[in-house]
């Protein structure tokens, strides 16, 4: 087991690789009324918790249905009607989404109610459920309505991932270069050496890669938890990527729609900040190589460039985007014409 700190609007700890439900008991000694908020789809992996303690089990819809406004709406009648007050506690068990709409929930409740993190997919143990950044999607694009408000705790049981399909698993890996890349070359070196089928249930080395990725991120966000530039490295790969999960109408995983975005920001690096081909080239392996997309549609990009616009990073007109001049070195793009974006998009269009 490892324990990593994250310094934010308050201090909590990242527990990875102890068991999530004896983790969870302890957590909640403390609090009267708990509600746990879980994906469809982890149901039948969720046993009734043994606790003094007043427990309501809401389920989620799978997927970005999750992050609807629709959702949150009876989110919060769930709350009214069982009568949860600032004191109680939000517990989130599922992916992504689940954790992004329930950590909102727990901040928008009484502005402000206490919520533990339990991700149950790779992409939610090293990004979505780190960082206290919650929020759901509008119809104008991906957590464009949110708060930041970090939980009390994050609870990574490795174990979760038996559960995942492998195209899961190969999206979260999407994450877990991403950090690699924006800040810690041992993470490369372990994905050169990882194979999908093989290594998916080697909770060794998965617990690495996560260690890993979870301690850059913690870092960056200890750092700046309200998103100046030191924060927004972590967007390496996303400006584009969250463009095409978008247009592909949520048919791609989230990760299969950043390592998309991942390959433009390196042909962007070589193009603006001189980063050399062979990290470009290492890009596409790593990610072909877990069979993650690095190609899109060349007719997209009209419409990819007006979702870019009103991606969170963006500066009135201006798009701004994350680059790197070698691995752990990152600086910002931005001020870019459309057809320099363009330029960058050529070189990965299909």
């Amino acid at each position: 087991m490892s324990i990593i700190t994250v310094k934010s609007e308050h201090q909590y700890d990242v527990v990875i690789g102890k068991d999530w439900l004896a983790e969870l008991t302890s957590s909640i000694l403390k609090y009267d009324r708990i509600a746990i908020f879980h994906s469809e789809s982890q149901k039948e992996h969720i046993p009734k918790i043994s606790a003094d303690s007043e427990i309501h089990y809401f389920p989620l819809p799978d997927g970005e249905s999750a992050k609807s406004a629709k959702t949150l709406v009876q989110m919060w009648d769930w709350m009214g009607a069982a009568g949860f007050t600032r004191s109680d506690l939000v517990v989130a068990i599922g992916g992504g989404t689940v954790t992004d709409a329930a950590g909102f929930l727990s901040a928008s409740w009484l502005r402000g109610v206490d919520w533990i993190a339990i991700p149950t997919t790779l992409a939610g143990m090293v990004d979505a459920s780190v960082g206290g950044k919650t929020g759901i999607n509008s119809e104008y694009g991906k957590n464009l309505v949110g708060a930041f408000h970090s939980p009390r705790k994050v609870i990574i049981d490795s174990k979760w991932l038996k559960t995942l399909s492998s195209r899961d698993i190969s999206a979260g890996l999407a994450e877990v270069i991403k950090t690699g890349f924006i800040g810690d070359q041992t993470i490369l070196d372990l994905m050169q050496n990882f194979e999908l089928e093989r290594d998916r249930n080697d909770y060794e080395i998965l617990n690495q890669l996560i260690e890993k990725s979870v301690a850059v991120k913690s870092g960056v966000v200890s750092s700046d938890f309200k998103e100046s530039f030191g924060r927004e490295i972590l967007n390496y790969g996303h400006t584009l990527g969250h463009a095409v999960e978008r247009h592909s109408n949520y048919t791609l995983r989230h990760g299969e729609a950043v390592s998309i975005g991942l390959v433009f920001a390196a042909y962007l690096s070589q193009i603006h900040c001189g980063l050399d081909e062979q990290i470009v080239a290492q890009h596409i392996y790593l990610l072909e190589k877990v069979g993650l997309p690095t190609t899109y549609d060349r007719a997209a990009l009209p419409q990819l460039q007006a979702l870019m616009s009103v991606d969170k990073k963006s500066r009135g007109k201006t798009l701004r985007f994350v680059g790197i001049s070698e691995v752990g070195k990152t600086q910002r793009i931005e001020g870019l014409s459309v057809d320099q974006v363009a330029q960058a998009y050529e070189k990965l269009a299909r």
